[in-house]
């Protein structure tokens, strides 16, 4: 990563602790275990999940915080942040679509981003289907990491700050 703006310092203070630990773990991982090449792994995937779970972390903090869930949906062991984000389902979950809440809250443009996001970071790495396993590569991992914090840190913008 870059040297920190006063942006992202501001961002990364708000984090929990959790979330800073899930980050800087991974970022150990993509440092200090992974660039020297001692063994190549057919599949990164694994480089992405300390950052996707801080991402779904920090979704549901963000927004208990700002009221598009309820305290009870935070603590609770069935929200389903992803089905609560999809714009597949904005119709059909009414007022309580976080897609429909970001949408009209930023704009189409900034809910579609914390989707795809969403899907890239957490669907499509995470889930096996025996006829696509979805193998990354160690610069697809990168990229999608960076995809997942500058997100985070857009809805920390757009959504706590504003």
């Amino acid at each position: 990563m870059d040297a920190p703006t006063d942006r992202y310092r501001e961002f990364w203070q708000y984090l929990s602790q959790q979330q800073k630990d899930l980050i800087l773990e991974g970022q150990y991982l993509m440092n200090d275990v992974l660039r020297n090449n001692v063994y190549r792994f057919k599949d990164y995937s694994f480089l992405v999940f300390p950052f996707a779970k801080a991402y779904e972390g920090f979704l549901k903090q963000l927004f208990k915080e700002i009221k598009f869930i309820s305290h009870l949906d935070y603590i609770s062991d069935h929200l389903r942040l992803g089905k609560l984000m999809s714009p597949n389902l904005e119709a059909r979950l009414g007022d309580r679509s976080l897609y429909k809440k970001m949408r009209e809250k930023v704009n189409i443009d900034f809910a579609e981003k914390v989707w795809n996001t969403w899907k890239l970071g957490r669907n499509q790495i995470f889930h096996y289907f025996p006829h696509n396993t979805r193998a990354i590569s160690f610069t697809e991992a990168e990229k999608i990491i960076g995809q997942i914090i500058e997100t985070m840190e857009d809805v920390y913008i757009k959504l706590k700050v504003n």
